[in-house]
């Protein structure tokens, strides 16, 4: 039986949004996301690509969103080759779309930092079946782990 002592998430631009979105039906679910980390539950991470994203939303939100990432101790992962490289694999095998890069980007540096899953309310790109299969054939391909993709409710209510 494997054990894994604290499950490391990837925190995509979706959660943060839906942090302070009160009408989407997984608010709640980020919220205690967030607090289960900031309690040591969970270890939580995002990105330089996160962060992009965060940059190019209108004040105030973007400065509450970005907030988040300190408040509860977020670690910003840089970008690297590895992850370039693995993100553009996705692409060229046809699992995200080229002009949607940035989603394939999300997942590939997840999966090069060894977490344990990306948590997204992106379904659209990210968290679909397709890309959910596709990414793990890819990602054992090219010598990777595979990576769950979940949203927060999936997270707390497996106890992951």
């Amino acid at each position: 039986m494997i054990v894994i002592e604290k499950w490391r998430l990837y925190l995509e631009t979706t959660v943060f949004n839906y942090y302070f979105d009160v009408d989407r039906d997984g608010h709640k679910d980020t919220i205690r996301l967030f607090e289960a980390i900031g309690a040591g539950k969970y270890e939580g991470y995002t990105s330089e690509y996160v962060t992009g994203e965060l940059e190019k939303t209108q004040e105030p939100k973007r400065g509450n969103m970005l907030a988040l990432i300190e408040e509860y101790g977020i670690e910003i992962l840089a970008d690297n080759m590895q992850a370039q490289q693995l993100a553009g694999y996705y692409v060229g095998n046809g699992i995200i779309p080229a002009s949607y890069n940035i989603d394939s980007s999300h997942i590939a540096i997840a999966s090069v930092y060894e977490l344990d899953c990306v948590v997204s309310y992106n379904f659209k790109h990210i968290n679909r079946a397709k890309t959910k299969i596709m990414t793990a054939i890819v990602n054992r391909e090219e010598g990777y782990n595979s990576i769950g993709i979940y949203t927060a409710k999936e997270v707390l209510d497996d106890g992951l």
